[in-house]
């Protein structure tokens, strides 16, 4: 799954993730971050993450664009980058 840190404090470990496709709240697991690359997270990161058999976010990391991709907006299409200087 996809979403984006909507709050977390670096002193207890507590946080939320809003996902991207239903916009659901899920609490960070004690464990959220064993094995990622993050120390700290901030408002309004991305990330990928999964849920364990309680519900809450676990395993989370940190994705590229491409795997991130862009949530089905009707009438949004992307640009592609380009790699012109003026």
């Amino acid at each position: 799954m996809q979403g984006v840190i909507k709050s977390y404090d670096p002193g207890s470990g507590d946080g939320v993730v809003m996902c991207d496709t239903d916009l659901a709240d899920y609490d960070l697991a004690p464990d959220a971050l064993e094995g990622s690359l993050f120390r700290m997270l901030r408002q309004g990161q991305r990330v990928l993450f999964e849920l364990d058999d309680s519900g809450l976010a676990t395993k989370l990391r940190i994705g590229a664009e491409v795997d991130m991709g862009t949530p089905d907006i009707p009438g949004f299409t992307p640009q592609a980058p380009t790699t012109e200087r003026p």
